[in-house]
């Protein structure tokens, strides 16, 4: 298939098919066997989704257009103030590290990991920011590892 977005993390925009209902969180995977499909959060783990290891194969490119690409999960730190919502309900301050992660539904949520004496801590309740508010963060680079570590709320 051609015109194919990238691999990635989406919202629906509409209803596909039977399985995947509108305004749902998906991974799209491009390429693969037996081609092109829609993966579905089984879990969550330290603030990140997880997939089902099967997905929902796209019958054609068209699904696609009804995709809304999202920012990736991971660490990022604040380019420059701004609050969660119009209600202004949280600052996140200039220069600080948060964590993205999504809900079901894609919503933005925002969490602010801490020091503590044994290394840092990622909280599991976080705060649904406003999408348009995310241009705000700068991703940063971290290395990933499949290797589990004793205690996966920690990063020693």
């Amino acid at each position: 298939m051609s015109s194919l977005p990238p691999c990635g993390l989406y919202r629906t925009r509409r209803a596909l098919g039977t399985t995947i209902p509108e305004g749902r969180l998906v991974y799209f995977h491009n390429h693969g066997d037996p081609g092109p499909g829609l993966y579905l959060p089984s879990g969550w783990s330290v603030n990140r989704a997880r997939w089902h290891a099967h997905g929902t194969p796209i019958p054609n490119p068209e699904w696609a257009e009804h995709l809304e690409p999202l920012h990736s999960e991971g660490l990022y730190r604040v380019r420059e103030a701004f609050t969660c919502c119009d209600k202004r309900c949280r600052t996140f301050e200039e220069e600080l590290l948060v964590q993205l992660g999504y809900n079901g539904t894609a919503e933005p949520i925002l969490f602010v990991p801490e020091w503590t004496p044994t290394g840092l801590r990622f909280p599991t309740t976080g705060t649904v920011v406003a999408q348009g508010r995310l241009d705000l963060l700068v991703p940063l680079k971290v290395e990933e590892t499949q290797e589990p570590s004793e205690d996966r709320a920690f990063v020693h």
